[in-house]
């Protein structure tokens, strides 16, 4: 029982929330408009450093932080975005994943450490923006069958309402005009511009959107005190398709799904597998670690194959011109 109450904690965590964010700016790439983008880390990165830099290296306020991060996923989605859109998606896909890590070797760097904190990252308190405002009592809060930390609750509910307010405004304009010629991309480019429509533009916008979007998830991601180059590995946006395979690309709601699916499956694969050490089954904890990863991936294995929609999705939506 607690296996599974431990698991299902993680629907509400402020992890799931920064996860369900980014994998939203994704699905405004893939499933809306079909480009195929394997560098949402990179607008993730520049999420959590830009606002960690502008507040402890640049001593801005919260509001012009975040400001000055945004408009950095701006410039770096207009410096990716006007070269690259014409390049057909697999050649997309290598220039997006090769601009993420070379956006976070940068930050990795020693060379820059003084700045960004080379491979130890950066450690302070990047949340009092957050914390300042704090209803909940101090100290322990019950929320049903789980207890949370006064600010880790806050820290989750701001998280979550971010969430919920950016999936709201995407919902209202993915069924506006500018949001069917998205779709009208995807489904043939060749087809829209026939009708007058300028791709390129659309197909820019959308990757300044869905940036923007994911370097707010970095914002979030990195509350409260700690953001290291490690965490925007490939991994991180492969984990994001995950999510949105699992709820279903090209729906609003399913990167959101996606991603509480995927935190509670890992922590319910990370209880199996700490019991299996327990009892003797496995060696130790880092041969169970990639077993986890062997679990989620026949799950996900088994999805793709009996509904490769997934959750939410709609199976027409899955067609898209990706030349």
């Amino acid at each position: 029982m607690d296996w599974i109450l431990n698991s299902l904690r993680e629907i509400i965590t402020p992890t799931t929330a920064a996860y369900a964010l980014a994998a939203i700016g994704l699905n405004i790439h893939f499933g809306f408009t079909g480009l195929v983008n394997f560098g949402q880390a990179g607008f993730v990165a520049i999420g959590g450093y830009g606002f960690a830099i502008s507040v402890t290296q640049l001593g801005l306020s919260w509001p012009l932080a975040i400001a000055v991060t945004l408009l950095l996923a701006v410039g770096y989605a207009l410096l990716l975005g006007i070269p690259t859109l014409r390049l057909r998606a697999d050649y997309l896909a290598i220039v997006t994943i090769a601009c993420a890590e070379i956006i976070r070797f940068t930050l990795n760097s020693s060379a820059f450490a003084s700045v960004t904190g080379g491979a130890n990252g950066l450690y302070n308190d990047y949340s009092g923006w957050i914390t300042g405002a704090n209803p909940y009592p101090q100290g322990l809060v019950h929320l049903g069958p789980w207890t949370f930390t006064s600010t880790d609750l806050w820290i989750a509910t701001v998280d979550w309402a971010v969430v919920a307010v950016v999936a709201v405004g995407v919902f209202l304009l993915i069924r506006s005009p500018w949001g069917l010629v998205l779709k009208g991309i995807r489904e043939d480019e060749h087809a829209m511009l026939s009708l007058g429509k300028n791709v390129n533009l659309h197909k820019l916008q959308a990757l300044v959107m869905g940036g923007a979007i994911g370097a707010l998830a970095g914002i979030l991601y990195v509350q409260p005190t700690s953001v290291q180059p490690f965490d925007f590995a490939s991994r991180m946006t492969f984990n994001m398709y995950t999510m949105l395979i699992l709820g279903g690309a090209a729906t609003v709601f399913g990167p959101i799904l996606g991603s509480m699916i995927f935190w509670v499956v890992m922590r319910f694969t990370d209880e199996l597998v700490n019991a299996g050490v327990d009892a003797g089954l496995l060696d130790n904890a880092t041969q169970g670690s990639q077993l986890r990863f062997v679990l989620v991936g026949a799950a996900l294995v088994l999805l793709v194959v009996f509904r490769p929609q997934g959750i939410l999705g709609n199976r027409t939506e899955l067609s898209f011109d990706a030349k």
